[in-house]
């Protein structure tokens, strides 16, 4: 009996589903936004800053610019795909998981966590001011290692 060498198969591309869902959020898919939705969906849930994104851009040789990463990153906000997690008024997260959860973040480590929603409880909410709606709740609780 002849020994079977079974040859690996390469994986499908993630480009024609990606492709897919930059359309159906109403955004056009160029190349830059399918390269940088391939950084941003390509793997495990995440939060990443644009100068993070940036980084991983240039090392995986996307040439894109900073500005371009801010831009897509908000547009990809306002389409549904990312949630915006604003630490401060001078630094923002983009969060893939898209849920209603919370955050700690970890101020010397730059970092998110995410906590579950059921973590966080209200007894109640100011009414929101006339004609508007809570849409959702935010809860970023900042935390530092603790000092011996």
């Amino acid at each position: 009996m002849a020994d079977r060498i079974e040859i690996a198969k390469p994986l499908p591309s993630r480009k024609p589903c990606l492709t897919a869902v930059l359309r159906m959020a109403g955004l056009r898919p160029t190349r830059q936004r399918i390269a940088l939705a391939e950084l941003l969906f390509g793997g495990p849930h995440r939060h990443v800053s644009a100068e993070e994104l940036h980084g991983e851009a240039l090392a995986a040789k996307v040439n894109v610019s900073l500005a371009t990463i801010y831009n897509t990153l908000h547009q990809f906000h306002e389409a549904g795909l990312l949630r915006e997690v604003p630490v401060d008024a001078s630094r923002s997260y983009f969060d893939t998981d898209t849920s209603d959860h919370h955050h700690f973040y970890v101020e010397d480590e730059q970092r998110m966590i995410d906590i579950p929603a059921t973590s966080v409880v209200f007894d109640s909410l100011p009414q929101p001011p006339k004609g508007m709606a809570v849409t959702h709740v935010d809860v970023v609780i900042r935390v530092r290692k603790h000092q011996a």
